[in-house]
């Protein structure tokens, strides 16, 4: 038993180096695991090229119109058959609606004004926004922009949050309410 034992340390202490097939087995699994790891990741089909659509535009010549027929020749010297009563006026245009433009109906604005804020309020900030108002057809507010600030942002907004609230008399042409702009200044001041 000892004598197996002593061969025994004696095998283990001859492996304790480097093994060339050993290290070539390992390298090889590693590259093998590698490669099948790349595999996995590519696509299997390459991703479809996006293709830019040429923007074509129809062209269709139109012919002109003949040019007009020479007019019927016409003496100017009246006959006494050709007199005539002078030809009746025309009649007299419709009266016009006159166009009103766009204005912030007053009692809406009253009902919503701005709110002037607490901080600038406290600070003694005063200011004058300058909004541009889209609004529809039936006086609705469709967009706010600030076309000139009050220098201080917290004014803007609150003069904007107010615009979105009030209600507009629409612009009329020619008898109809159409959708407009309007410029409305916002002044926060003190009383």
């Amino acid at each position: 038993m000892t004598q197996d034992l002593a061969n025994t340390e004696k095998k283990e202490d001859r492996q304790g180096g480097l093994s060339w097939p050993r290290i070539a087995g390992i390298s090889f699994a590693i590259a093998l695991h590698a490669a099948a790891l790349l595999l996995l990741l590519a696509p299997i089909s390459p991703p479809a090229q996006d293709v830019e659509e040429e923007d074509v535009v129809a062209v269709t010549f139109i012919e002109p119109p003949p040019p007009p027929e020479d007019p019927p020749v016409v003496f100017n010297d009246p006959s006494p058959m050709d007199v005539q009563a002078p030809p009746p006026s025309p009649p007299a245009p419709p009266s016009s609606v006159p166009d009103i433009g766009s204005s912030v109906d007053a009692s809406s604005r009253a009902m919503n004004p701005p709110v002037y804020p607490r901080e600038e309020q406290r600070r003694g900030i005063q200011g004058t926004t300058v909004l541009i108002v889209s609004i529809d057809a039936n006086g609705g507010v469709l967009d706010v922009e600030v076309e000139r600030s009050s220098g201080n942002r917290n004014l803007d907004r609150e003069a904007v949050k107010a615009a979105r609230r009030w209600r507009f008399n629409p612009e009329v042409r020619d008898g109809r309410k159409i959708s407009s702009r309007v410029r409305v200044p916002v002044e926060f001041k003190f009383n």
